[in-house]
């Protein structure tokens, strides 16, 4: 059912999968059935301040990310998404925009058909949509509005939200068995069965498959990757895929990366979040770095040029090799919107920046363009290398400025065909 990846940058990992279109037009985004793996991010603003939503919007969408949630949990909410719409194309900025909704959504989507039609997406929880005799009822609202409005869902089932009656059946089920699994065992199947039964409701309503994406999302990694294999085994739906409540920092990077990337090479995953918790007033554009870096390191898409440096160590004393890689770096980033018009393919760029001469020489000219820097006890010299061959020596204290200069200039020259339209 599914299928690894052919070749560098080749097509998704997951094949056979359906494909759900989100947004419309030159806007639209594409999910599943062969397209790249898709990053998404998701707004911590207050939805009903349309001005600070606007602003987060428009940066997550310029940072890379294809897709944004906001948080629709009440009626000032709900009104404020058309505004947040209106803005964000007289800025320019086109982004599919999915809905968050919880415990109401019902009520919102139709009490703000404004709302339900800005939006390019629907995302509910099984889990909370509604309780006891109410849940069906209100989660069929939600779809046949959908389904009215021809808007894509995402049924996400939770780990910390998960259907209570669903998985008293099953633990009671469990206990009575003659071999009995253990209780995670038995959560990670309610997971599985909610975001699938949901599924068959929506489609029994009405729903297309095509306008159903799934996810499961767990806090600890070993239990997202057996659950989403689960899933993936069951059913041929497009799966989003996300390690819920990370956490901050390196831990959770180090935790989403060590999930999606084991999910990822196996085939199973047609967009993905990074939920990382931000530091405070830190940036959200962060978490939409993370998961570039993760597709790109990969080899699953490119969105930037490639900078490598060496680690250093006790030949590399000096610090101007690692201010140089931070900068270029930095640089490159920086520069990326307006070269990416200007310079069609330079996020394919691999610039070298390396610290001493043991593999400075050699990895430089496997770069696209190179350093070498001199370590501790070496000639105050750096050679350039350019595709391969040794262009130029540089020396003295300006060689960070003269090094960013030869890689803009190399840029330039290869990428340099502007788009005609432009």
């Amino acid at each position: 059912m599914t299928a690894l990846l052919a070749g560098p940058f080749g097509p998704s990992p997951r094949c056979g999968t359906q494909s759900v279109t989100i947004g419309a037009g030159a806007g639209s985004v594409k999910v599943g059935g062969g397209a790249p793996v898709v990053v998404q991010s998701m707004t911590n603003t207050d939805t009903a301040d349309v001005e600070a939503t606007v602003r987060q919007v428009a940066a997550l969408a310029r940072a890379g990310s294809e897709l944004v949630r906001v948080t629709v949990d009440r009626s000032e909410s709900a009104a404020a998404v058309p505004h947040i719409r209106d803005r964000l194309a007289a800025t320019g900025v086109v982004v599919p925009l999915i809905g968050d909704f919880h415990y109401i959504g019902h009520k919102l989507l139709a009490e703000h058909p404004a709302c339900a039609e800005a939006l390019d997406k629907y995302r509910i929880n099984p889990g909370n949509v509604g309780f006891k005799n109410k849940r069906d009822l209100q989660f069929g609202q939600i779809v046949e509005i959908a389904a009215r409005h021809g808007k894509p869902v995402r049924i996400g089932a939770n780990w910390g939200s998960l259907d209570q009656e669903l998985l008293t059946h099953l633990m009671d089920e469990n206990a009575a068995s003659s071999a009995p699994l253990d209780t995670r065992a038995v959560t990670r199947e309610a997971m599985v069965q909610s975001a699938l039964l949901s599924a068959g409701r929506a489609e029994a309503i009405g729903l297309p498959r095509s306008r159903i994406v799934l996810s499961a999302k767990v806090s600890a990694v070993q239990d997202l990757i057996t659950v989403y294999r689960m899933l993936a085994e069951r059913s041929d739906y497009a799966l989003h895929l996300g390690l819920t409540e990370a956490g901050m920092g390196s831990k959770g990077i180090v935790a989403s990366s060590a999930a999606l990337g084991v999910l990822l090479q196996q085939g199973i995953g047609d967009t993905i979040r990074i939920s990382l918790t931000p530091e405070p007033g830190g940036d959200r554009t962060k978490e939409v770095q993370v998961a570039q870096e993760l597709l790109q390191t990969m080899g699953f898409r490119i969105f930037t040029p490639q900078v490598a440096a060496c680690p250093g160590c006790g030949r590399t004393t000096s610090t101007v090799f690692q201010e140089l890689a931070r900068d270029i770096q930095t640089h490159l980033s920086t520069s990326m919107p307006e070269w990416r018009r200007r310079y069609p393919g330079v996020e394919r760029l691999n610039v070298a920046v390396m610290g001493c001469i043991v593999n400075g020489p050699g990895e430089s000219k496997h770069a696209d363009i190179g350093i070498s820097l001199p370590g501790t006890g070496e000639a105050p010299a750096a050679p350039v290398f350019v595709d391969g061959v040794k262009t130029v020596t540089l020396r003295g204290p300006h060689i960070a400025d003269e090094f960013k200069t030869l890689v803009e200039a190399y840029i330039a020259r290869r990428f340099g065909v502007e788009r005609a339209a432009e």
